[in-house]
């Protein structure tokens, strides 16, 4: 059975391209996906995202159970409001899920984790609270909308009332707010995002999402699918969950060591293995590759290089560069940045060479240095 949000008649009536994703029906773009990814990189643009999971995680015990559930340190929240990326992982060491958890009280955190993953999510994590006391449970009552763009705070905040306004304007990056809408309803207000540009992640009762989305297209924000979100997450170089990482890939291995945290005492779930992988050097790195000859670099391509080979992971035509972008995942070992030729692509049995570089592609909407010759 496919899996519909409130949202979905509207995204048809604006002329929406609907297509499935993990068992949803979503807009993968409203008439071109190349001037939806342009709208958020310089002006601002909303997506539907209720199809992700918002768990909210309650008992008296529930820092310390995720002490033990997450890869990063769950310590490091300490002002209400703020926001931890991390991994969740398997005793072997591999992504069960990537996710947000949100700090709200000592016995009260909110976590929002993909859609794809639901079922296994949910039921891993019921299983790993019941020695901590800790309820898991499911808002399907809230809808997420996210409003992305260099304009994106303005417009959100003319449509919040105007006594919350002033707080929302202070709002740092990564930290979320209960705010109330001008129409007068609760909104949970996060400054975080899967575009590399500022904006909102807005969640909100199902019952209000559609005059809400419409509140927005009337302030002038514009509608984008999930193709642009897919084309702006992998230029500002995050992962993708089920194409980038999954239960058999390691933080190590998906260029997220950065949200590892081997803090002293703290025997999170899959530590050994992580401890083990980076003691011994040898687990496959994920690079930046971008591709100077025409042509779009895709998921599963073979990868050539001295150490070995690998393959791409998310690849994509970069509307911002004008050229291929892409993820790999290949041997450890020292790559030569910047040079092309040292790294090579099978595409269709000929080896083009590509250039590896660092990743985000794409920050601020300008390339990254080194990026465009």
């Amino acid at each position: 059975m496919t899996l519909k949000t409130l949202l979905n008649e509207t995204h048809r009536s604006l002329g929406a391209k609907m297509v499935d994703f993990g068992g949803w029906d979503m807009p993968i773009h409203y008439g071109s996906q190349i001037d939806e990814h342009h709208l958020v990189r310089r002006a601002a643009g909303m997506f539907d995202v209720s199809h992700m999971t918002v768990v909210d995680l309650k008992g008296e015990r529930t820092r310390e159970f995720l002490r033990r559930l997450l890869a990063n340190s769950i310590d490091k929240l300490k002002v209400q409001g703020k926001a931890l990326y991390s991994c969740m992982l398997n005793p072997q060491g591999g992504v069960i899920d990537d996710l947000i958890v949100y700090f709200l009280g000592e016995d009260f955190f909110r976590m929002v984790v993909n859609a794809s993953t639901r079922e296994k999510d949910l039921a891993w994590m019921r299983q790993q609270a019941a020695a901590f006391g800790v309820e898991v449970v499911e808002r399907e009552d809230l809808a997420i909308i996210a409003v992305q763009g260099p304009q994106a705070r303005a417009l959100v905040a003319g449509l919040v009332a105007e006594s919350d306004r002033a707080a929302l304007d202070k709002l740092g990056r990564f930290v979320a707010l209960d705010v109330t809408s001008a129409a007068g309803v609760p909104l949970f207000v996060a400054r975080t995002g899967y575009t590399g540009e500022d904006g909102y992640e807005v969640l909100l009762p199902q019952t209000a999402v559609v005059a809400f989305w419409n509140a927005l297209l009337e302030a002038g924000v514009k509608p984008a699918g999930l193709g642009a979100r897919d084309t702006l997450r992998l230029e500002a170089g995050m992962n993708l969950y089920g194409q980038d990482m999954d239960e058999t890939v390691s933080p190590w291995e998906a260029a997220l060591g950065w949200t590892v945290t081997l803090d002293e005492g703290r025997d999170f779930i899959g530590r050994d293995v992580l401890e083990a992988q980076k003691a011994a050097g040898n687990a496959r790195q994920m690079i930046g590759l971008v591709m100077d000859e025409k042509g779009v670099l895709r998921h599963g391509q073979e990868v050539l290089t001295a150490n070995g080979e690998g393959e791409i992971l998310s690849g994509t035509f970069s509307p911002t560069l004008g050229k291929a972008i892409a993820f790999a995942r290949v041997p450890a070992g020292n790559i030569p940045m910047g040079a092309a030729g040292d790294v090579r692509v099978d595409i269709r049995g000929r080896e083009v060479p590509v250039r590896v570089v660092k990743f985000p592609f794409v920050r601020d909407g300008q390339p990254q240095a080194g990026i465009n010759p």
